[in-house]
């Protein structure tokens, strides 16, 4: 561990104008793959640019992203996407990053029982009841980010709000009755 990072802080990267990735608790040079794995081993870390000091995390993360599916290891479907660039600049925009922070974090709560479940082969198992949940889920979000071609009534934020509360409610509900 670098001297001057204390035990549980992130591990700075800076990233250079040639492109490198420099670590500077091993002082040394890495690559995207090598980031990749630092989040798939949860080793927390931050990416600044080295001239002028900004948090480049975020765009670091996201070039990870696309450099996966463009390896051929998509696990983004094209509906996912189409729907998330739709996203931005819709009034919902700001509420989605918390949405899908909650929607990952019910995920990895759920993966044990998800892992047990892919293991017990039992066909009643929770794994439908997981999967129904996060249906309902997509399908709410679905409904409350993208509105309905149909609709000619447009509703104030505070109503979209509203039931979008309603819905995280509902859905927190049929979590909760999965735990029992």
């Amino acid at each position: 561990m670098a001297k001057n990072r204390k035990e549980g802080d992130p591990i700075i990267v800076k990233k250079y104008a040639n492109r490198r990735l420099y670590n500077t608790d091993t002082s040394s040079y890495i690559t995207l793959d090598d980031l990749a794995e630092m989040v798939r081993s949860n080793t927390d870390f931050e990416v600044f640019d080295a001239k002028s000091g900004d948090d480049i995390t975020h765009s670091i993360l996201t070039q990870i992203i696309v450099e996966q599916e463009a390896s051929g290891k998509q696990m983004l479907p094209v509906s996912f996407l189409r729907d998330l660039i739709s996203m931005y600049g819709n009034s919902m925009q700001n509420m989605m990053p918390s949405y899908l922070e909650a929607s990952m974090a019910n995920f990895r709560q759920n993966r044990e029982e998800l892992t047990k479940a892919f293991k017990s082969g039992i066909s009643n198992n929770p794994l439908a009841k997981i999967h129904e949940t996060n249906m309902a889920m997509m399908r709410a979000a679905t409904e409350a980010f993208i509105p309905s071609k149909d609709d000619t009534q447009e509703d104030t934020g505070e109503d979209e709000l509203a039931a979008l509360r309603t819905q995280m409610a509902e859905m927190q509900k049929k979590l909760d009755a999965l735990d029992k």
